[in-house]
């Protein structure tokens, strides 16, 4: 199966300079916790972003048109077709981690969004992609806790493929 996980900010915003442009450490608890023991790709500027290591407990794929390179602890695929293929084969879930391009080129072979939304508006550089919301259907919502650590309201929505 094939699942996007992004957090965004009410008007869409998800990253300025490769980073997330706020600290929600519910966030981030909720991404290890849908990633462990799954499979996680993501661009290689994003994967730089994060510091350019592998999460620990999770498959790590970084896509790149770059054929020489490489990294500790993951993987290089050069295309969405080889990204594809692996996700056809393996029995988790293989989670499209970002960037902006790389949810583009994904969201059509996606079967479930998981979107983070944070009540506020933030400073940045690269917005999610537009999403045809007929295409899905929400079947779950639960609200963030927010305390001294996660300063701002944000709520984690599922989102599952309509049938076609």
């Amino acid at each position: 199966m094939l699942a996007a996980i992004w957090a965004q900010d009410e008007q869409g915003l998800i990253g300025k300079g490769n980073v997330l442009p706020w600290h929600l450490p519910n966030d981030l608890k909720f991404f290890k916790k849908m990633t462990e023991n799954n499979t996680i790709v993501m661009g290689r500027k994003t994967f730089e972003g994060m510091g350019g290591k592998a999460l620990p407990n999770r498959r790590t794929i970084v896509l790149t048109r770059d054929q020489a390179y490489q990294g500790e602890a993951i993987e290089v695929m050069h295309s969405v077709d080889e990204v594809l293929q692996f996700a056809e084969a393996f029995s988790g879930i293989t989670f499209i981690a970002g960037g902006a391009n790389i949810y583009q080129d994904f969201l059509p072979h996606c079967d479930v969004l998981y979107r983070t939304v944070i009540h506020e508006t933030f400073e940045g550089d690269t917005v999610f992609p537009e999403i045809n919301w007929d295409e899905w259907t929400l079947i779950n919502t639960s609200e963030g806790e927010v305390d001294e650590k996660n300063k701002y309201s944000h709520d984690f929505e599922t989102y599952q493929r309509k049938a076609t």
